[in-house]
């Protein structure tokens, strides 16, 4: 990579970002689901449980943490190396992409400033996973101009949500006439339905705003509506390339599954991101195709968009500070991710490393520090009328969470 002020630009980002994300690692507890996860014993699964989606996120988390220690920093930083990974790819793909360098920064810029994409790269979720190996299958087919079947059978035993690119690829290969894709697209999908099938849950019933209402706080609302009419733009007046292809394929059908199912969204929204050049490239087209006087309109309705999805970055970057603001601290959008840590050290603070624990999700995640949760003389619950020592979970010196510690 050259070192030219788009090149440095593009890097100066990632570093702030990255020291960015540090930050709130600082902060983030493990979940519940989390520590699901890292606690999974993948010796003792059987061969049809080692198609989980969670292995590779137990094998990943595990490394980690047996390298780097077993916090909350070990945890997470696979998924950060998957996301600076992912945002270099991004940069290398679109070096060509658009007619001004700048509207390749601009286009990353926004993809790390993605409110769905910074959840991505610090929780312990397949989504920045999909969203990195897809942009490594795109990049080995610009490099080489040529499919790498090798990769997409790999792809296979990664995650239950590559089916999309699979499915994406067929309605590409139609396009291209090209047989010896569009069998092997085609063959992968049912390899994947066969073995995965497809997580849809609830009653039957319309989940279509719901779904809407999530890829609005993936994107942010008016940047998800201006991608929304990109893709359907491009769809009928411009020449469709692959990325439009997988996030059309993704987006359809999870539109479509929401109208009678409840979807899980992890698995569309990766192949829905990667498509941020897409509409950076149309925006900027109906900007220079108009005479100076008429690009004010333009002008004032990025301006808006992109200072929502700064606000929405913001909030996201500082989301603790939130807390001094909620008369009710549970209600907090991150809540499951905090606490847990914190309790941990209260407790050791008093010389407790064992102690019985009620609620059974905090007993998991208070596991991951080191806190053992049997035979103990100790007992930890949230009735505060009882005789004992309290201990207080506070942010800035706003009280989060209660506990009791009494003995038996």
């Amino acid at each position: 990579m050259i070192l030219n002020r788009y090149n440095l630009t593009f890097l100066g980002l990632l570093f702030i970002h990255i020291v960015l994300l540090l930050f709130i690692i600082d902060d983030f507890s493990i979940s519940y689901k989390e520590a699901q996860i890292y606690f999974t014993d993948i010796s003792s699964l059987s061969f049809a449980e080692l198609f989980s989606n969670s292995i590779i996120l137990t094998f990943l988390t595990n490394l980690s943490t047996s390298i780097l220690g077993q916090n909350d920093i070990a945890l997470r930083v696979p998924f950060m190396l998957f996301y600076i990974g992912s945002s270099i790819l991004l940069y290398l793909l679109t070096d060509d992409y658009f007619k001004s360098k700048w509207d390749r920064v601009i286009s990353i810029a926004i993809f790390m400033m993605l409110p769905g994409v910074n959840s991505a790269a610090l929780l312990v979720s397949e989504s920045i996973v999909v969203v990195f190996f897809t942009l490594f299958y795109l990049y080995l087919y610009k490099l080489r101009e040529k499919e790498h079947y090798y990769l997409l059978v790999l792809f296979l035993f990664i995650d239950n949500s590559f089916a999309i690119l699979f499915l994406a690829l067929f309605f590409y290969s139609l396009k291209k006439k090209d047989n010896m894709l569009l069998f092997t697209s085609l063959l992968l999908f049912g390899l994947s339905m066969s073995i995965y099938g497809f997580e849809i849950g609830g009653k039957p019933k319309g989940y279509f705003l719901d779904t809407i209402a999530v890829y609005a706080t993936i994107f942010s609302p008016l940047l998800f509506l201006y991608f929304f009419y990109s893709l359907y733009r491009i769809g009928l007046k411009w020449e469709k390339d692959l990325y439009w292809y997988i996030a059309m394929t993704a987006l359809f059908l999870s539109l479509l599954f929401s109208l009678r199912q409840k979807i899980d969204i992890e698995d569309f929204a990766p192949f829905v991101v990667i498509a941020i050049p897409i509409m950076v490239k149309l925006f900027m087209h109906s900007i220079r195709v108009r005479l100076k006087e008429f690009r004010q309109k333009h002008y004032a309705v990025a301006t808006i968009v992109l200072s929502i999805l700064l606000i929405n970055f913001t909030i996201f970057i500082f989301n603790k500070y939130l807390f001094l603001f909620l008369e009710n601290p549970s209600k907090h959008f991150a809540y499951k991710y905090y606490v847990a840590k914190e309790l941990a050290y209260k407790l050791k603070e008093n010389n407790i490393n064992d102690i019985i624990v009620s609620d059974h999700k905090m007993k998991k995640r208070l596991k991951f520090y080191n806190i053992n949760t049997t035979n103990s003389q100790y007992l930890l619950t949230t009735n505060l009328k009882i005789n004992g020592k309290q201990l207080d979970i506070t942010y800035k010196e706003k009280i989060v969470k209660s506990y009791k510690v009494k003995k038996q």
